[in-house]
């Protein structure tokens, strides 16, 4: 049983979880940017007429769909020291952005490349023989088309990529969970730790995923 007295102890320590939410938050964010930027450019590259440029891109997609991301932490924080001649060492936080960035680009890399797919392949045909180049002809006629498509499913990649966050607490990166695991291990207050953990991690992704619900229905009735 838990008693009063354990969740008062936890709310006199709410400053270190509020540090570890301020953490997440930010390393959500640089995240995302990253995996954006990825998910756009191997998304148009999978679509290309290219067979080089689709192959790069499966590669990439599949590679990082099909490794666990815990294995990719552990990768690039320990095992680049060990194989570099000069030691490298990237700081958690970037270590955190670089390996959730890269396995959710692959993710959004699937979902623009669906979105890209839904819209007629005349029109970038359409385009091209108007003296559009690949390049502005996706940028300016075929991507915000289809970012009304993807929408909703990204929002959704946007929410497990909050969620997967928690995995830098294997590198002991003072996000939410480890904050969690730590003060629970030092105060035995298991039930308040994790269940406050979870609280915050559901103040930031029910937002987003009730909005995306919003945003699908209202495609469904546009259609």
């Amino acid at each position: 049983m838990t008693d009063l007295s354990s969740w008062t102890s936890y709310f006199q320590d709410f400053g270190q979880f509020f540090n570890g939410f301020l953490f997440t938050l930010a390393l959500a964010i640089g995240s995302f940017i990253l995996a954006m930027v990825l998910g756009i450019f191997f998304g148009a590259m999978s679509t290309s007429k290219r067979p080089f440029l689709r192959v790069l891109a499966r590669i990439f997609v599949e590679f990082y769909q099909n490794t666990p991301l815990l294995v990719q932490f552990v990768i690039v924080f320990y095992g680049l020291p060990l194989i570099s001649e000069h030691t490298i060492m990237i700081p958690i936080y970037w270590t955190a952005v670089l390996c959730v960035g890269l396995y959710h680009g692959a993710y959004i890399a699937e979902v623009i490349r669906s979105g890209i797919q839904s819209i007629p392949s005349g029109q970038m045909e359409a385009a091209l023989s108007q003296g559009f180049t690949y390049i502005s002809a996706m940028r300016l006629i075929i991507l915000p088309q289809a970012f009304r498509i993807i929408l909703p499913p990204l929002t959704n990649q946007i929410v497990n990529l909050i969620k997967n966050t928690s995995t830098v607490a294997i590198i002991s990166g003072a996000d939410i969970m480890f904050t969690a695991k730590a003060w629970a291990y030092d105060t035995t207050n298991y039930v308040p730790a994790f269940a406050g953990a979870a609280f915050l991690y559901f103040i930031m992704c029910f937002p987003l995923a009730t909005w995306a619900r919003r945003k699908e229905e209202e495609n469904k009735k546009a259609y």
